[in-house]
């Protein structure tokens, strides 16, 4: 499996967008700094998914993460790959006994396939978007992730790099 988080919230970054001819296109834009969390894994064989919305981005909560994608598959031994993150190194990290972390070179985020899930999630579910609250954030990132996480033909055309399938036969 493939691990990121994902960092999102209430300030917004407009985009282009269409609208008829001649017209010129009005969005909102708004500059709040609160955050959440989304933590996921895939499967980019399987297309499979699984995905916590957290609060930060601690090793402690990298911990709770861990442990439920441990009891999520508590028949599979899963070897994770990761990016370099503080959270993933620190000393305090619990790492139950079906995971083996194996982390990629520093400064290699092309390598991670999930960096594709999140521009997706941000496309698809907050181009354009500003949000009156937190809650606001988790309802849409809860519908966004069940959506890919529901979806893994598209979960594996994301994944699936070729290097990734050569090593995997």
């Amino acid at each position: 499996m493939f691990q990121d988080e994902g960092r999102f919230g209430r300030i917004s970054d407009p985009h282009r967008c269409w609208c008829p001819p001649g017209m010129r296109p009005v969005t909102r834009c708004q500059v709040v700094r609160q955050y959440t969390y989304a933590y996921a894994a895939v499967d980019p064989q399987e297309g499979e998914m699984d995905s916590l919305i957290l609060p930060d981005m601690y090793a402690d909560v990298f911990s709770v993460f861990l442990a439920e994608l441990s009891t999520r598959h508590p028949d599979d031994l899963i070897v994770m790959v990761f990016d370099g993150a503080p959270c993933h190194r620190a000393g305090t990290l619990t790492v139950p006994a079906n995971i083996r972390l194996v982390p990629l070179p520093p400064y290699s985020a092309e390598l991670n396939p999930i960096e594709h899930l999140w521009d997706e999630a941000r496309e698809k579910y907050f181009w354009n978007e500003t949000f009156p609250s937190m809650t606001a954030v988790r309802s849409t990132l809860v519908t966004a992730l069940r959506k890919l996480e529901e979806d893994r033909p598209k979960l594996i055309s994301m994944m699936l790099f070729p290097w990734i399938k050569h090593a995997l036969c």
